[in-house]
């Protein structure tokens, strides 16, 4: 599928969304509603095991949400204003819920609603010269589409409140010393290792990575004891699929495993 703002391409289990709003490749309304609609539909698509997120050109993953439309909605009432807002948190835990591993690439500025994008993905490259940041209160505002609450998850509170009181970005080099970033990487390369990294778990069975996910997720939000048992539920129930017999099968006659993802 390709749509005018947000582009999809899938080969060999790997479905790659670009964001292509240039010049910055904001989050305006429209491309809320075409990453809603793409995400949609490779959500269950069973040819799709890895997905990677990033934005065209050189210059941003996304720098933000589109200013030009926060005029009108100052005069919204609460309701409407909630629809807006509510939008982007639906198209983001959508990915974040998403049964299959995601991988931002960050091939540039990643601000406000670009940061948060990637917040809601599981896997973070930045490419050097990416910044990244949440610098909604310099308008007045705070971030609206899941900053607040996954933010303080990945780097703990103390240095998230920081990062949203002050509002400046931080460098590559800075978001991977607080594990806002898993890795950096040369300008022009976040994709290719993006991709290599989608290729090795594309390898690996959609079964056992949707309830790693799962697990991770959902367990997070539990006490140890809770997690536990949620670990031991999704242990049970993938015993019970094809790509455990043959991943078995695999290892006892010396031979890779041909995962089928059932």
């Amino acid at each position: 599928m390709v749509s005018s703002l947000v582009q999809l391409v899938i080969e060999e289990g790997i479905a790659v969304i670009t964001i292509n709003n240039p010049p910055m490749n904001v989050l305006s309304s429209t491309v809320t509603k075409e990453l809603k609609e793409t995400v949609s539909q490779i959500y269950t698509d069973p040819e799709v095991i890895v997905v990677i997120i990033t934005g065209s050109g050189d210059r941003a993953f996304m720098a933000g949400a589109d200013i030009k439309e926060f005029p009108q909605w100052l005069h919204l009432e609460k309701k409407e204003l909630r629809k807006v807002t509510t939008a982007n948190h639906e198209v983001f835990n959508m990915i974040e819920n998403m049964p299959k591993p995601t991988i931002a690439a960050i091939n540039g500025l990643a601000l406000g609603g670009g940061c948060e994008l990637a917040l809601a993905c599981d896997i973070r490259i930045a490419e050097e010269q990416a910044k990244l940041g949440l610098p909604e209160v310099k308008l007045g505002l705070f971030p609206g589409a899941g900053g607040t609450q996954r933010m303080p998850r990945l780097v703990g509170e103390a240095k998230a409140k920081e990062l949203m009181y002050i509002g400046d970005p931080v460098t590559a080099e800075e978001a991977f010393a607080i594990g806002l970033v898993n890795h950096i990487v040369p300008t022009g390369t976040g994709l290719e290792r993006a991709k290599d990294m989608a290729r090795k778990m594309a390898g690996q069975s959609l079964q056992a990575l949707s309830r790693i996910k799962q697990a991770v997720n959902d367990g997070s939000d539990m006490d140890l004891l809770s997690g536990l048992e949620l670990e031991i539920d999704l242990f049970l129930d993938i015993f019970k699929t094809h790509d455990v017999r043959e991943g078995v099968q695999a290892f006892i006659e010396k031979r890779s495993a041909r995962f089928t993802h059932n």
